[in-house]
């Protein structure tokens, strides 16, 4: 248990942040949902709309620290790779 001013503080810090983080992160799973949604039936105009926006929020969680650099390259390389296949 937190005793210290500082690390109540912190435990009230983390709360906030882990709130955020899931928000964060529960964005960037339902934009790519969409992506694989659009994949799945086969249509590549909305697959292509779709990972066009799912881009700048995988880019975006990787500023905000809620996710790994390499992990959004290589969902992104992975969704495209899909997308493209689907287009072809």
């Amino acid at each position: 248990m937190a005793n210290t001013p500082q690390s109540k503080k912190r435990t009230r810090q983390n709360e906030a942040r882990y709130a955020v983080n899931k928000a964060r992160r529960s964005r960037i799973r339902t934009y790519l949902r969409k992506v694989e949604e659009a994949i799945s039936a086969g249509d590549p105009a909305v697959a292509v709309e779709a990972l066009k926006s799912a881009q700048p929020e995988l880019a975006r969680g990787v500023t905000k620290g809620v996710l790994h650099k390499n992990t959004a390259s290589r969902k992104m390389s992975r969704l495209a790779s899909r997308v493209k296949a689907l287009s072809a």
